[in-house]
């Protein structure tokens, strides 16, 4: 008797539209522009000042680090009494945001909402890497490390913005 009632019932919810349940699609990856010249020095230290007055502004030290599209550097100032493993962080945030062509935010939000392996080919999963977009054309990146995620990407965004047009 309960197998029969089981079966009924499981043949109402296979074919009752009510009852079946859809996929909800993916949401489709934020598109970003394609790559466009390299950043200059005089841009990159444009965006190197506006970044280092964000982080004056708010008491952090930090290191920023300005690349070219392809991730080779152009430029890297460290504040006076920032930690030394900020150099390579900072660039490595640059480079993650050329290579794949979206801030770091984007890998880091992938990471903890469980749709992305923390271990991505060489991108770094966390915040304060962040595109230079001229003429909506990706001209380079810029990173910044010395304070918590959050806080870089402050810092980040703050030298992007000086370069936007």
């Amino acid at each position: 008797m309960k197998s029969t009632a089981l079966a009924a019932a499981l043949a109402v919810a296979l074919v009752s539209p009510a009852m079946a349940q859809t996929a909800t699609p993916p949401s489709a990856p934020p598109v970003y522009p394609p790559y466009g010249r390299s950043v200059t020095l005089a841009e990159a230290k444009i965006a190197v000042a506006a970044a280092q007055a964000e982080a004056v502004k708010n008491g952090w030290f930090m290191v920023i680090t300005v690349v070219e599209p392809n991730g080779a550097l152009v430029v890297s100032e460290k504040m006076d009494g920032t930690q030394y493993g900020s150099n390579d962080v900072a660039r490595r945030k640059a480079e993650t945001a050329a290579n794949f062509r979206r801030p770091t935010l984007f890998f880091q939000d992938a990471v903890k909402g469980g749709t992305l392996n923390a271990i991505f080919t060489g991108a770094l999963a966390i915040e304060g890497g962040e595109l230079l977009i001229v003429d909506n054309r990706i001209i380079g990146a810029i990173g910044a490390s010395g304070g918590t995620g959050a806080q870089d990407g402050v810092v980040a965004r703050a030298g992007a913005a000086a370069l936007a047009k």
